[in-house]
């Protein structure tokens, strides 16, 4: 039975609250267990990508509640949520060692994009094992990557004409919008998911080069290494606000901006390239800090010239399913095909399995109709490869200033048999393996300046230099700990060092690690901190935050990242604590 107006209005906040909530966390997941007396069926595990793995759970329960047989058999499924990226990591090696013991091994996986199972195809040929998905798969959903632009700007560069990648994404510097005769509104950047982590992040950074080649196919291994090439796709690096684990928290980011009415405040960011359907999301109030409120100014979902990726949701049934599980996956794919749930995928902004948008989608998302063409084909996957290579010496590089808790209780308390202290100088040292050797890195810690010295509450370990990974493990080993937690004047001052210390063609930002609260009485007003670090577009000094152990002030340290456009990540359960720095360190 098709789902009534109520029911539709139901799944939307709900899988919208997991697209925001889930996906922060690379690897996280809801699972869901559907019970009932069907013991004669078959049981069906689905791993799905997670924006949309709460609907599926949904539709699952649809169908095992709705009596359906096939061949005179019947199945039950069940649904986990798993990012696309850590599914394939699973699949590629040990399941229960990455995706975590509470998920079973699926029979079918619902990645984002074929890229993803193209990268599994890779991983098990390295293996020499059969290959687990070696064909194309039927799609049950799709939506096309975009370049999302607030309104006002949008119709500007809508009056130019046909517009690529490159005329919208690699606008010249400093000059920025003054290209398009409006030099008031100063630098053009853009936020982009880091694509090692993230479906869009990977599919921008191929349609950069397929751009950059002027083809939709048969990208080489040749194409990707040749200057032009490389020099087109830097350009377009070069504008990147900072890179993002998940595309949701920009978009949020910029819903929160839009509300507080204040021109520019709390992002600087000119497009964000995403999904089509989180453009829906965010126009229809979706991602505001208050779910329902709809955007002063909405995004205009633009579709370059040259084409775009589309992403088609593959449903793929692995190799591990028995016969009656394939006939029982087979069943469930012409399921989710069918139209009432077809139309529960719409309501969430995604075109049909057949790719065809409602109409509903197109008004929402700009009134403008994708371009003709032919999406982009997916490269092979060894070329994939070669472009993550690529885009590892191209991206944007980074001036970053670490703050590090030296508190008292970082060695008052442990994780395990180690104490706070050396939990998060390890965690620092591996997050740092991530990084390239151009970026600039400085390391400060922190907590109070010792009784009757006119010290300060912060100490500069590291000035500001190209990173050597070496010596900044070896002075995160020597600190010592002790005192209480000055946590707003640290920030101020690392701020100000920021600044004085800008440099417009890299990202510029702070990162901070505490395990507590503010404690230090000559500097406790947060409101004036807030005003202080706030994001100034022209030259964003970005502060990024992570919650370590279950004293820290989470909710202070929200607010501090919210001022500067920032994140922060909790990892007050210290096992999430080398996680937290990975996500965290793949911004830069």
């Amino acid at each position: 039975m098709a789902p009534g107006p109520t029911t539709a209005r139901r799944w939307l906040p709900v899988a919208v609250a997991v697209v925001v909530g889930l996906a922060v966390i690379a690897g996280s997941y809801l699972y869901v267990r559907l019970d009932g007396d069907r013991s004669d069926c078959t049981a069906l595990d689905v791993v799905s990508s997670t924006e949309k793995n709460v609907l599926v759970a949904q539709l699952a329960e649809r169908y095992n509640g709705s009596g359906r047989r096939f061949g005179g058999q019947c199945a039950n499924v069940s649904v986990a949520g798993l990012t696309s990226g850590k599914a394939m990591e699973a699949l590629a090696g040990d399941w229960a060692a990455v995706a975590g013991a509470k998920i079973a091994k699926p029979q079918v996986w619902l990645p984002t994009s074929s890229l993803w199972t193209g990268q599994l195809r890779l991983r098990d040929r390295a293996a020499k094992r059969a290959e687990q998905t070696p064909g194309t798969y039927p799609s049950i959903a799709n939506s096309p990557l975009v370049i999302a632009v607030p309104a006002t700007k949008a119709r500007v560069l809508q009056q130019q004409g046909g517009l690529g990648w490159g005329d919208i994404l690699g606008m010249s510097g400093d000059r920025g919008w003054g290209t398009f005769g409006k030099p008031e509104w100063k630098r053009f950047t853009f936020g982009k998911d880091n694509p090692r982590l993230s479906t869009s992040g990977l599919a921008a950074t191929i349609a950069a080069y397929y751009a950059a080649t002027g083809t939709s196919s048969d990208l080489t291994k040749e194409d990707v290494g040749r200057p032009e090439v490389t020099q087109y796709v830097r350009r377009i690096e070069a504008n990147v606000s900072h890179y993002s684990d998940d595309v949701v928290d920009l978009l949020k980011s910029l819903a929160a901006a839009d509300l507080s009415r204040v021109d520019g405040a709390g992002s600087d960011l000119s497009a964000i390239v995403t999904q089509e359907e989180l453009v829906y999301l965010y126009n229809q109030g979706q991602l505001s800090p208050n779910p329902g409120d709809k955007p002063h100014e909405p995004l205009v979902a633009l579709y370059p010239k040259e084409g775009t990726f589309n992403l088609d949701h593959p449903y793929v049934v692995l190799p591990g399913a028995s016969q009656a599980q394939q006939a029982a996956a087979a069943d469930f794919l012409a399921f989710l095909q069918d139209e009432p749930q077809q139309r529960a995928f719409a309501e969430l902004g995604f075109r049909d399995h057949e790719r065809v948008a409602a109409p509903d989608l197109i008004d929402v998302v700009g009134g403008h109709e994708a371009t003709r063409k032919e999406p982009f084909l997916p490269p092979s996957p060894d070329v994939v490869q070669e472009i993550l290579n690529s885009w590892a010496t191209l991206r944007k590089k980074a001036n970053i200033l670490m703050t590090l808790d030296v508190s008292g209780s970082m060695v008052s308390h442990k994780v395990g048999s180690r104490t706070r202290l050396a939990a998060a100088t390890d965690a620092a040292a591996k997050g740092l393996q991530l990084l390239n050797s151009e970026d600039q890195v400085g390391l400060w810690s922190f907590s109070s300046e010792k009784q009757g010295s006119h010290d300060l509450p912060y100490r500069q370990q590291i000035g500001l230099s190209r990173l050597d990974s070496r010596a900044f493990a070896d002075r995160l080993d020597g600190l010592q700990a002790g005192g209480a937690t000055a946590l707003y004047a640290t920030v101020r001052a690392a701020h100000r060092y920021m600044l004085d210390h800008y440099d417009r063609n890299r990202i510029n930002a702070v990162v901070v690690l505490t395990d507590g609260e503010n404690e230090y009485d000559k500097d406790d007003d947060l409101a004036r901190l807030l005003r202080d670090v706030a994001l100034d577009p022209d030259r964003p000094v970005k502060i990024f935050c992570i919650a370590f152990d279950e004293g820290s002030d989470l909710d202070t340290l929200n607010a501090i990242a919210k001022a500067t456009s920032g994140k922060t990540f909790d990892a007050r359960d210290p096992r999430l604590l080398d996680e937290a720095f990975v996500k965290l360190l793949s911004s830069f």
